[in-house]
């Protein structure tokens, strides 16, 4: 079994607010939520209004595949344009 963790740091550049935050982190946890089937939280920056740090987590049978899905959730953050990706970072713990 493999673990797979993405911790995603996020620039939101275009925000003013933590109201405005919230929606466009809601907006992009639901949307790779629905299209991925993996869990998503915001942990770190919950204060700042125009950064966020969202973590991500999915468990597989093929390393692979779980850093494979876990790279594409980058892609399709940044595809979004909700918010700029800064840092992306991918571990893996096999169990």
């Amino acid at each position: 079994m493999i673990v797979g963790v993405l911790k995603l740091s996020l620039i939101l550049a275009e925000n003013h607010s933590l109201k405005g935050k919230r929606g466009a982190l809601r907006r992009i946890q639901a949307r790779v939520s629905h299209k991925f089937n993996i869990s998503v939280t915001e942990f770190d920056d919950q204060d700042l209004w125009q950064s966020a740090v969202l973590g991500f987590g999915m468990v597989g049978s093929s390393r692979q595949i779980v850093e494979g899905t876990l790279h594409k959730v980058v892609g399709f953050v940044e595809d979004l344009g909700l918010a700029q990706v800064g840092d992306a970072e991918v571990e893996l713990f096999y169990c």
